[in-house]
């Protein structure tokens, strides 16, 4: 087995005013050679935009991008005509593909937005770009393992142009999981929102992350009630 650490106190970060925003991998101005992309996976931001306050109209290309509201709601508007707001329980994934103009704003004048926006590399270049957005009953994933996005196309799924799943759970104190490898050159990212866990011989607390690959199955101890984020893509080069 091969694993990476990301400590949330390790993260790239930017004060706007605005906006305050963590990164995981390289991104603007922050950059650290060891921390490009995990896989297929490229950027994993975590944000925050203050009420009245958001991402101006800016493109887009041939990249997967998915947004998961964590607290508040942010409007998205762009050039196809699209405008949603999501909301917190609400998964939204843009497929950018020959190219899209779209822009971010929080939908509240007083509230803050937090979000996270995740990038993944396509297996497929150039394609029709495309949105879709569907809510998660937060039932769903108490002390279980809930599946948001997957490579199965069947009506009303969310997918990627990319062999990619994301997984939400939340889990009570002393209420193991356990997760098992997609296959070969598969690797899982795992993002913990808030709480306690441990697994591959780490403890993880909110906002750490760890990067496995090359293995078969791993147990998650849950040390402290915790949310997390399991994100499993290709081992590109």
């Amino acid at each position: 087995m091969k694993k990476i650490i990301h400590r949330a106190a390790s993260r790239g970060f930017a004060n706007h005013g605005w906006l305050k925003s963590h990164h995981t991998f390289s991104f603007a101005n922050y950059y650290d050679p060891e921390r490009i992309h995990f896989g297929a996976l490229r950027v994993l931001n975590d944000d925050s935009v203050k009420g009245g306050m958001g991402f101006g109209a800016h493109p887009h290309d041939n990249m997967e991008i998915v947004s998961i509201v964590l607290e508040g709601a942010l409007e998205h508007k762009d050039n196809t005509g699209k405008q949603e707001v999501i909301r917190r329980n609400d998964v939204q994934l843009m497929s950018a593909g020959t190219g899209v103009v779209h822009s971010e704003f929080n939908a509240s004048k007083t509230e803050d937005v937090s979000f996270l926006q995740i990038w993944i590399f396509p297996n497929e270049r150039n394609v029709t770009p495309r949105y879709a957005q569907k809510t998660f009953d937060p039932a769903a994933r108490e002390n279980t393992l809930q599946e948001i996005i997957s490579p199965d196309r069947t009506a009303g799924n969310l997918w990627l142009h990319q062999d990619a799943w994301f997984t939400l759970g939340k889990f009570d104190a002393g209420k193991p999981t356990s997760i098992k490898s997609k296959g070969e050159n598969m690797g899982t990212y795992l993002f913990v929102l808030d709480g306690e866990i441990e697994v591959a011989g780490e403890v993880l607390n909110k906002r750490d992350a760890i990067g496995l690959s090359e293995y078969t199955e791993e147990l998650i101890k849950v040390n402290k009630a915790a949310e997390f984020l399991l994100i499993d893509v290709p081992m590109l080069q």
